[in-house]
């Protein structure tokens, strides 16, 4: 142990002066409130972040590759699954899966409501893991082999609006050139995932009905849809995808589909810096208002320290371990408070929201480990740097006149 680690450790807090002791009790306690309120936001910012891009993506897909021709809105210009730029989508590092879609816009009748819908056809392939999670009731529907399935999922909002529930018919009119056809469908399964303007119109089914409506073969679709392993690399694996394309075909993301939305989300980061930055300052003022009243109340030590030979570096030091320690305990009581609040509320969902406002009906927490380390590192090394100025009062310190004052 070195000589400023055993005088800092004797520097307890009863030790420290009548000022002193309540004052570090009260930056201890301060920290920890600054680094749980920190903690805390950043996870459920993120938590949010991320059930919405979820929820968003689970509705279509990371990346959509279409035609360039455009249909109107109740048309859409197919493309081949046969051609080569599939294999080599699929082969592009980064890409999670590939599946097929088409889309078209319908109309349910029920005796005494109508609602317009887009029917999203999906095929065998589709990854279904986004629409199981959020079933609330039924199941998904099936592909059998021979035949398009009539089994379709609706969400809670339509299904609430028309009275449906799972096993019901679902009288659905679609528009073709100048005329409609009718489709009567059974409803299979009901999700809900609170996004109202996706859960009012989406009801999915069986690509192969639209297939049929759109007098296309069973290789025409509308597009492939997409996934890739890591939506922060979504920008370097499109331009990669983009690359795979034929002249005639054209790639959006999620984020250019949803351009108000991810922005929405993006401006959510200015929140979680202006939360730390106004809790990193009261960290600091708190610490360092200790560090000086400790510096005043133990002039005298100071003094004696000096005239013993100690350097103003190592005084220094001492007030910085001691200064350290203080810190310490307030970010590993602020991590456990942030760990163990989080964690009820992960499992238990204690704190409910209004899914009407936020989507969601719970709030959302993303424990992610990184954002502990990170904010209690970030959190330790300011607060240090901020004590650096203060210290350097204890150069100014006579041992003369301390000693002679006592």
């Amino acid at each position: 142990m070195t000589f400023e680690s055993f005088i800092a450790k004797r520097f307890l807090p009863r030790d420290l002066g009548t000022y002193a002791g309540p004052l570090v009790s009260i930056a201890t306690y301060s920290i920890a409130l600054g680094v749980l309120v920190m903690v805390m936001s950043v996870c459920i910012l993120r938590g949010f972040q991320g059930q919405i891009r979820q929820k968003v993506v689970g509705f279509g897909s990371h990346i959509v590759v279409t035609t360039y021709a455009t249909g109107n809105a109740y048309e859409e210009t197919p493309i081949s699954t046969l051609r080569p730029e599939v294999s080599r989508i699929r082969n592009t590092p980064g890409v999670r899966h590939l599946s097929f879609f088409a889309n078209k816009g319908a109309m349910i009748k029920t005796e005494d409501q109508i609602h317009g819908i887009i029917f999203k056809g999906v095929d065998s392939g589709y990854d279904s893991t986004f629409f199981a999670s959020n079933l609330v009731e039924g199941k998904l529907f099936d592909f059998p082999v021979d035949k398009p399935s009539n089994q379709v999922i609706i969400s809670q909002t339509v299904a609430n609006k028309l009275h449906l529930t799972v096993g019901d018919k679902l009288r659905t009119y679609f528009w073709q050139n100048d005329n409609y056809r009718a489709r009567a469908f059974q409803v299979s399964g009901i999700y809900s995932t609170d996004l109202s303007e996706f859960d009012e119109h989406y009801v999915v089914g069986d690509l192969r009905q639209v297939q049929n409506l759109n007098d296309w073969d069973s290789t025409q679709v509308a597009g492939y849809e997409i996934l890739v392993d890591d939506f922060k690399h979504l920008d370097p694996i499109a331009d990669n995808v983009i690359q795979q394309l034929g002249y005639d075909l054209t790639l959006a993301t999620i984020v250019q589909q949803n351009p108000a939305l991810f922005s929405w989300l993006d401006l959510l980061d200015s929140n979680i810096a202006l939360i730390i930055a106004i809790m990193m300052l009261v960290c600091t003022v708190s610490i360092i208002s200790a560090l000086l009243i400790m510096i005043f109340e133990k002039t005298s030590t100071i003094g004696v320290l000096k005239a013993l030979g100690a350097t103003d570096r190592s005084v220094r030091k001492i007030f910085l371990l001691k200064s350290a320690s203080i810190i310490g305990k307030g970010i590993v009581l602020g991590d456990a408070l942030a760990l163990l609040l989080g964690w009820i509320q992960h499992h238990y969902h204690i704190v409910h929201l209004d899914s009407a406002s936020y989507s969601m009906d719970t709030v959302p927490i993303d424990l992610n480990p990184w954002i502990f380390i990170a904010i209690s590192t970030a959190t330790l090394a300011i607060c240090l740097l901020a004590l650096l100025l203060p210290t350097a009062y204890i150069s100014r310190i006579e041992p003369a006149k301390t000693i002679k004052f006592d």
